[in-house]
């Protein structure tokens, strides 16, 4: 819940020169080994740059994925630490696993990424904007990781202004069976515990993931001394048949429950002029209780010429946070602290969204595709409760109605462009067009050039119009996006990447505390007049350098421009200019195998640079056995990604992974 905040003070950071970090990137190409991150090559398949799953090199796309197997490389628990090093992600985290995460992307915050598990829309609908909570992600849970960066609205919605992050279960590839069973312990009373099951027939497919997680964790207000800890377990199941008369039938579903400690976000930054006499500004009974479940069901069928899609995805996400605060209250002409209050907060969360889809596609010639089709989706919010400002019994409901078609066309051997177009017709503000246009140009072999020019809309959520600090006068945010890049081969696993970028976005949403710290009733979300710019560059880079060393490094650079009358909230505070990511894989021995990673973030508005590094230590002590010793943040560096917030300290963890 968005609480008020007063008395920021921005400290104006210099300009850094950064031809360093240029330097460390090209010489990290020609220095550096091995790559616990492998970037997509030609001819992966990429699921969510379109209606239909295309061929990496054909999309226009820019497109990160990567396996298990490279996850698993340096192997850290918190997804997010591998999802940092991916080129235009920030990560913004409020405590060790667990903790209220966010994230940019390409300078925008997660409201503006759409997040998809097998297919379902996990965006949360009941959190202050709709948007994922990233600090429930694990490694244990998924076969493929996916970013698409760019608009995508005219393809996923309104929400994929800035990209879509897609999550995939474990699935065999050839018929088989095969079990992986995973357990891990180490640092901070940390136990972690997964069994995946995949097989795979001529006919269908199964895969089952079952995992289980407990830490004791560390504190979350930087500086504390109460250890903020989580326990999560998750279930998940992925099945596909065809049938004898041609029809496939699939489904996709998961539940998940955690519990976690937490420190809000009014006392983890000791800075601010009201947080004083709070001591480490922590109270043991804050506690965070989620339980969230979604599920997906479809038919893939053919009439004639005409291939048709069926499916039904629901998904369900209820949230309770309990505990104490102490409310400081103030001479409303010194700001001076008079005194202080305890008051006790209980407060339940849901987010509701179900959504019907058909889709239809047809050649169209020799090398044209057309895909058309409909979509109706529900979201539904409420909150429910006690604060320190009273009850509160708040809800919302929206619909959105949609069609889109899309043509994708390829001329020759070298040229394929692809064009989406929708039109969502929204409950309360009414009809909403996007487009997108793709194009990928082979020049050679080893050389493509590729570009996308995306529109995009984003709603606002339920809390930003209804809740405590909401406005029902907003309207939709609209947006334009364009990406320019291109891509050299080097050989088989080599290659070179640059793509300039620029998100427009006018009647920005944010939130104003621009009120004295007694006139909270001042604060609210407010459009904000005028054009938010995000735009900058992504370089990429991967070498084999030897028979057994291999290097990635990428390197993104993101310039910001605000209207005069922006509020510094949302688009502002979260993001570094300039970031930095090597990842180096050494085959020492016969199995035997070293990861390095390392991340820098550079120039952020509001907090120091910072360099973090990761190492993990593989030996296969049997066939199909790997042993591994993992150290997160190897020089025991002292940083935070959202200010007042705790980041681990230098931690150890051992594993075994046995494979059968």
């Amino acid at each position: 819940m968005k609480r008020r905040r007063k008395g920021r003070q921005w400290k104006d950071l210099k300009m850094r020169q950064f031809s360093l970090v240029i330097a460390a990137l090209a010489t990290s190409v020609v220095a550096f080994p091995a790559t616990a991150l492998e970037l997509i090559e030609l001819d992966d398949i990429i699921i969510s740059a379109g209606q239909e799953p295309r061929a990496a090199g054909r999309t226009g796309a820019t497109v990160t994925s990567a396996t298990a197997a490279e996850v698993q490389a340096t192997g850290e628990l918190a997804l997010t630490e591998f999802l940092a090093r991916m080129p235009g992600v920030g990560i913004l985290a409020r405590g060790g696993l667990g903790g209220q995460t966010g994230f940019t992307l390409r300078g925008a915050s997660q409201n503006y990424v759409k997040v998809l598990v097998d297919g379902i829309d996990v965006s949360d609908p009941s959190g202050p904007q709709v948007a994922f909570d990233m600090g429930r992600l694990t490694s244990l849970n998924f076969g493929r990781v996916e970013l698409l960066r760019g608009s995508q609205s005219a393809v996923h919605g309104g929400q994929a202004v800035a990209g879509v992050l897609s999550f995939e279960s474990p699935v065999l590839a050839a018929p088989g069976k095969r079990q992986v069973l995973a357990v891990e312990a180490g640092a901070y009373g940390t136990a972690a515990l997964s069994y995946d099951y995949a097989q795979r027939s001529d006919t269908g497919s199964l895969g089952l993931t079952l995992s289980h997680i407990a830490t004791d964790g560390f504190s979350a207000a930087a500086g504390g001394t109460e250890a903020d800890g989580y326990t999560a377990s998750r279930v998940s199941l992925k099945a596909e048949t065809t049938l004898d008369n041609g029809v496939t039938l699939g489904f996709a579903g998961f539940a998940e429950t955690s519990r976690g400690a937490w420190d809000p976000q009014y006392y983890a930054d000791p800075s601010r002029s009201y947080d004083v006499t709070l001591g480490d500004g922590e109270s043991p009974d804050e506690t965070s209780r989620q339980r969230a479940a979604g599920v997906r069901a479809y038919a893939l069928f053919a009439l004639g010429a005409v291939e048709h899609e069926l499916s039904f995805s629901a998904y369900d996400m209820q949230r309770n946070l309990y505990g104490t605060e102490t409310y400081l209250d103030y001479d409303p002409f010194t700001w001076a602290v008079t005194g202080a209050t305890l008051r006790a907060f209980d407060v339940a969360y849901s987010g509701r969204r179900a959504a019907l889809a058909w889709k239809a596609a047809a050649d169209i010639g020799a090398t044209g595709r057309l895909v058309y089709g409909a979509d109706l989706t529900r979201e539904s919010y409420a909150q429910v409760g006690d604060t320190g400002y009273g009850p509160v019994d708040l809800g919302a409901d929206s619909q959105v109605a949609g069609v889109f078609a899309e043509y994708a066309q390829t001329f020759g051997d070298g040229l394929d462009v692809v064009a989406s177009l929708r039109h969502d017709e929204h409950s309360r503000f009414g009809g909403q067009n996007t487009a997108r246009l793709a194009a990928s140009w082979r020049l050679t072999e080893d050389l493509i050039l590729r570009g996308a020019v995306g529109t995009g809309f984003r709603a606002p959520s339920g809390y930003e119009l209804y809740g405590p600090y909401g406005f029902a006068g907003l309207q939709p945010e609209q947006s334009l996006s364009f990406d320019l890049g291109v891509e050299k081969r080097l050989g088989v696993d080599a290659y070179l990447r640059a793509t300039l970028f620029r998100i427009d976005t006018d009647n920005l949403i944010d939130f104003s505390d621009m009120g004295t710290p007694f006139d909270y009733m001042d604060d609210r979300y407010a459009q904000v007049p005028g054009r938010t710019r995000r735009q900058g560059l992504e370089l990429e880079a991967a070498v084999p350098l030897g028979a057994r060393v291999d290097a990635t490094a990428s390197y993104t650079f993101t310039d910001a421009t605000t209207p005069p009358l922006s509020f510094g909230n949302t688009w502002s505070a979260g993001f570094g200019r300039h970031q930095l990511a090597l990842a180096v894989e050494a085959r020492l021995a016969e199995g035997l195998r070293l990861d390095v990673a390392a991340r820098m973030v550079a120039d952020r508005p509001a907090l120091p640079d910072y360099a973090v590094l990761s190492a993990a230590l593989h030996y296969d002590v049997a066939p199909g056995t790997e042993a591994y010793l993992r150290i997160e943040n190897l020089a025991d560096a002292q940083y935070q990604t959202v200010k007042g917030y705790g980041t681990s300290g230098r931690a150890v963890y051992v594993g075994l992974r046995k494979t059968f």
